[in-house]
């Protein structure tokens, strides 16, 4: 249904150089750059655009399991989903770091207790998208069918756990440490690495100097900064399940763990009889 005249108008709404940010990386200087840059923006407009809203809203009280059907699958994925604080939180680093340890690396908690303890999948773990306002922060597996409410209990057991019962080791924060810190020198050996990570900085509005002191204050972090970080992320009683498989092998035992509503949805999210 877009037409022409759709995309001209997001053109002419959204390309504007008061909402751009120039990036240059290479062998050149701000005075020879700029004159070269002004001649060939010269006729390029300011304007007026729609004000974005990023508005901080609350989190769901209560789990639900959205549960979508595939007849014949014979995995699931698993996945549970909260809201995080936006990615220039004062906390970032430390959550990085909580991350990290809970499902994060290869030897994080939970790839280690689905995969190498268990052997239902080939690979659990957790992630966190980057956003200017709140994100999502998600834990997930793809599991064996018939493991798929067992898989879902130990995602759960993980998230709850490192919140009291086991909090990060000093082991564990040495590791973060060295899989945060010990990668940098090779995330910025080319001029498209450091754009980006120029791009970062401005797209999140991030200190000027955020990647010359990451790793400084990565080191500098303490168990309990994993714990306030841990705290703020995690909220095991306001968490959204999604689980994609055959629903005739697995909803009984969802049912059974009694975690939330079962709330059954097609691949496009309607609602299903």
């Amino acid at each position: 249904a877009i037409r022409r005249e759709d995309l001209v108008k997001f053109h002419q709404t959204w390309f504007r150089p008061n909402l751009a940010t120039l990036i240059v990386v290479g062998d050149t200087t701000l005075a020879e750059i700029t004159p070269k840059l002004e001649k060939a923006f010269q006729d390029w407009k300011p304007g007026e655009a729609p004000r974005k809203n990023i508005a901080t809203v609350a989190g769901p009280k209560g789990n639900v399991i959205y549960l979508v059907d595939r007849p014949g699958s014979i995995q699931s994925v698993v996945l549970g989903a909260m809201l995080a604080p936006p990615k220039s939180n004062p906390d970032e680093i430390a959550i990085e770091a909580l991350d990290t340890i809970l499902g994060g690396a290869f030897i994080s908690r939970i790839n280690m207790n689905l995969r190498e303890q268990k052997h239902w999948t080939y690979g659990a773990g957790t992630g966190i998208s980057s956003a200017r306002g709140q994100r999502i922060y998600s834990a997930s597996a793809a599991v064996q069918t018939d493991k798929t409410a067992d898989a879902l209990a130990e995602l759960n057991r993980e998230l709850r756990e490192i919140l009291d019962k086991r909090p990060p080791t000093a082991e564990e924060l040495a590791m973060a440490r060295d899989s945060l810190t010990l990668s940098l020198p090779g995330s910025f050996e080319s001029m498209g690495a450091v754009l980006n990570g120029i791009a970062e900085i401005v797209q999140f509005s991030l200190p000027d100097d955020y990647f010359e002191t990451y790793a400084s204050r990565v080191r500098a972090l303490s168990e309990k900064d994993l714990v306030r970080a841990a705290q703020r992320l995690i909220r095991p009683e306001g968490v959204i399940w999604v689980v994609v498989g055959d629903r005739a092998k697995v909803e009984d035992s969802l049912r059974k763990l009694n975690l939330g509503e079962i709330r059954l949805v097609d691949a496009d999210g309607n609602p299903v009889k």
